[in-house]
């Protein structure tokens, strides 16, 4: 397939600005969904990763594709290819959220760029998300989306991802993906619509949200260190399904540490960095 390069990029510099009321319901219900617990009053700060779920753009269904994406065009570049996954990013972390604030994310195109990989023509864009609270900074996110061609080669055979020096292992649930689809209004069928996803993308199951997996590795880094990091990086590397458990894994690298996801005997899916 042929893309016009020259017209997707004249997206680049496009913004994009949501605002949302953090409440206590919110704040509530994203703890459940994570089986954790923590304050609910006004000014406590909120969860680590909770603003991946507020200031979502709430399409008509009318306007979404057949997998439950936006229609292209918008916000984000028209590129002609049907499958769209969030392939990495990162975070740095200025200020938490506190239940009752305002919270703003203004986005902003940052580029948009073509490669060739084994499963044809791959379209990465790339959008900053600045989280504020008024005049108060909360963090900086980086998000790496990719676009890529239908089928595709078969991905070649990696060797099962070792594990970590620390790691929690936790079932497949799907009540676990539907609940965080609707907490982040992702209406990405991959994710809650099993028919769908074996019948028309050819996954053995639904897919493990990325956000989701880097939400669950930051817990456990903040975890483990009992301080939220100043820096989190992530990238996917390959899906989890909900057909087996997968593990968190963790690793001492340099000051920081080195985060992973993994099937049950499966290869590394998401490579993470904890910096404090």
């Amino acid at each position: 397939m042929t893309l016009d390069l020259d017209h997707l990029r004249d997206w680049i510099g496009r913004e994009e600005r949501q605002s949302e009321l953090l409440t206590a319901a919110q704040v509530q219900r994203f703890n459940a969904t994570f089986d954790r617990e923590g304050p609910l009053e006004d000014g406590a700060e909120a969860p680590l990763l909770i603003h991946l779920c507020l200031c979502q753009p709430a399409v008509p269904g009318a306007q979404l594709g057949p997998d439950g994406h936006p229609a292209r065009g918008g916000f984000l570049p028209p590129v002609p290819l049907p499958r769209r996954m969030w392939a990495g990013g990162a975070f740095e972390f200025h200020d938490a959220p506190r239940i009752g604030e305002t919270i703003t994310r203004r986005s902003v195109i940052e580029d948009v760029t073509l490669k060739h990989g084994r499963s044809g023509v791959l379209c990465f864009v790339t959008v900053t998300h600045h989280i504020s609270a008024g005049p108060r900074r909360l963090l900086t996110e980086r998000q790496d989306i990719v676009y890529r061609e239908a089928g595709g080669a078969e991905p070649p055979a990696l060797p099962p991802a070792p594990a970590g020096a620390a790691r929690r292992m936790l079932p497949p649930d799907p009540v676990l993906l539907f609940r965080y689809s609707a907490l982040s209004f992702n209406g990405h069928r991959i994710h809650y619509d099993t028919p769908y996803a074996s019948g028309e993308e050819g996954y053995p199951g639904l897919i493990v949200h990325g956000p989701l997996q880097a939400t669950l590795l930051a817990q456990f880094a903040a975890d483990l260190r009992g301080a939220v990091p100043a820096r989190f990086s992530f990238r996917s590397l390959a899906p989890i399904f909900d057909t087996h458990a997968f593990s968190l894994n963790a690793c001492a690298e340099g000051d920081g540490l080195g985060l992973w996801t993994a099937a049950e005997d499966g290869p590394l899916a998401m490579h993470a960095e904890a910096v404090w």
